[in-house]
């Protein structure tokens, strides 16, 4: 069994898209996913599942969602080993790991795409791409962020990003 973490975009933010932990674990136990955990209320999931593409995963736990909840909800899946190159490939100093974020995306971007986006007209937040990753780091905090919001439009893909803290805990989860 090949271990996961499972990222639901936007869920669980205000009123909106709600989907109790105890649901969602539920939800993945009947997908056929064994030791299924949670962390925190916004939609990461850790969960052993057999050798299946990240994927296939995500589109199965999205048609999920949407038949028992009723929500069309964007996941990301990253197995075990990902999420480690992830933490491992961290191209960029963590100073602040509640103002570091890891903008998860669900595929490589055009190369164009990324060249067109200048964060130097962002200061004093700083980016870095990864592979399917953007190391984001605002100082400034997220309720003020003006470069994760231009990259979200820009991108034109599913995203959903995580603080520094939040990935390593997924990365232990997986760990264990």
């Amino acid at each position: 069994m090949t271990k996961y973490v499972a990222l639901l975009r936007g869920i669980n933010v205000g009123s909106n898209n709600r989907i109790p932990m105890a649901d969602l674990r539920e939800l993945l136990s009947g997908l056929g996913y064994t030791d299924v955990k949670t962390l925190l209320q916004s939609g990461n999931a850790v969960f052993a599942a057999p050798g299946q593409s990240p994927e296939k995963i995500a589109r199965a736990v999205e048609a999920g969602i949407t038949e028992r909840f009723g929500l069309k909800i964007s996941t990301l899946v990253r197995s075990a080993e990902e999420l480690r190159a992830v933490v491992e490939k961290n191209p960029m100093e963590v100073r602040d790991p509640k103002k570091f974020l890891v903008l998860f995306l669900d595929e490589v971007p055009a190369k164009e795409l990324l060249d067109a986006i200048d964060p130097e007209a962002f200061p004093p937040e700083e980016m870095i791409a990864g592979d399917r990753v953007i190391y984001v780091y605002h100082p400034d905090g997220m309720q003020k962020a003006k470069l994760v919001p231009h990259l979200g439009k820009r991108l034109a893909m599913p995203t959903t990003g995580r603080n520094w803290n939040t990935v390593t805990k997924l990365l232990d989860m997986v760990a264990d």
